[in-house]
């Protein structure tokens, strides 16, 4: 879980992304870190099975399996589809809390972030805690 710096496959204006997402809070959450506030998010509660991809680029970034409920008001996953489709980033935009951005590596769009020692019983010890507006599901 180091930060990773890469250059995304996927290239857009702000303009193309602004036409693609349509929704503010899609743009603003994507493109430019925003969060979308907690226990609103469409994916929060579900348990469909399915891929979970981003919303910018189509890439699937998590999975079902490794949704978990975390009731931390966002949806919570305890590892990624795959490593190399997740790009971490150092993020102190909160004084005295550092954080590690999540983000996808193939459109660098913001996905929320990872926790790690939260005391969850997943595999990992960590809750990737991404937001809705970052993910489309598509159920199997």
């Amino acid at each position: 879980m180091n930060p990773t710096p890469a250059a995304p496959k996927v290239v857009r204006t702000d303009e193309q992304w602004r036409a693609m997402l349509g929704d503010d809070l899609s743009y603003q959450v994507l493109r430019h870190g925003a969060t979308e506030r907690p226990f609103t998010g469409e994916y929060n509660d579900t348990t469909t099975a399915g891929d979970y991809k981003c919303r910018g680029c189509g890439e699937v970034l998590f999975t079902s399996e490794e949704k978990f409920a975390s009731h931390c008001g966002w949806p919570s996953f305890h590892s990624p589809a795959a490593e190399d489709k997740i790009r971490y980033v150092e993020d102190n935009s909160l004084p005295g809390r550092p954080r590690i951005e999540v983000r996808c590596s193939n459109c660098d769009s913001h996905l929320g972030h990872v926790f790690e020692g939260e005391g969850y019983p997943t595999p990992t010890d960590l809750r990737y805690c991404i937001n809705s507006v970052s993910l489309d599901l598509h159920q199997k």
